[in-house]
């Protein structure tokens, strides 16, 4: 009988919790508990640009492939935007991932100084898009970039520093 002694590639990164209601921030912090092997307890401060929200920080250290682990235990959540990076090693890009209820997850490679590196199929799949008319070339280049995502976050991640805030209502 052998021993197999299996290595994981550690890396690092950061968990933005943008906005959460108070009742999810306790299984927020299982799940990446979870995916990180280790208890977790993030510092929450209310989040000026949402009523009733709460906001979150936490850097971490785990395995190649944890922050994919984390926006899947996370994504669907309602009322729930965050997003989660991963830096790359000797061996693995990086990776970003946002998540709104709205528009769901996205995903990008990153490089060594956090630039979105975009496969060149899915740039061809884009002109192609705008080449039959079912879109434009910007917006398929915005999508590939996560605009629609970071615009949407933008408000989220500067409320607490000062900036102006954009106050957001529930339509009923």
């Amino acid at each position: 009988m052998t021993t197999r002694t299996a290595t994981h590639a550690a890396t690092r990164g950061v968990l933005y919790v943008h906005s959460a209601p108070s009742a999810l921030c306790p299984h927020i912090e299982w799940a990446v508990g979870g995916v990180l092997g280790v208890a977790v307890n993030m510092v929450w401060t209310p989040q000026p640009a949402q009523a009733g929200a709460y906001r979150a920080e936490l850097s971490w250290a785990g395995s190649v492939g944890s922050a994919a682990q984390m926006a899947s235990a996370l994504r669907g959540w309602n009322h729930l935007r965050f997003e989660v990076t991963e830096e790359p090693t000797s061996a693995t890009e990086g990776t970003r991932f946002s998540y709104t209820p709205e528009l769901g997850v996205f995903h990008a490679v990153t490089g060594l100084h956090g630039d979105i590196m975009i496969p060149e199929d899915r740039l061809k799949a884009a002109v192609v898009k705008a080449a039959l008319g079912d879109t434009t070339l910007l917006v398929e280049i915005d999508r590939l970039l996560g605009k629609p995502w970071d615009d949407e976050l933008e408000t989220f991640r500067h409320a607490g520093d000062g900036a102006p805030v954009r106050w957001l209502h529930q339509v009923v």
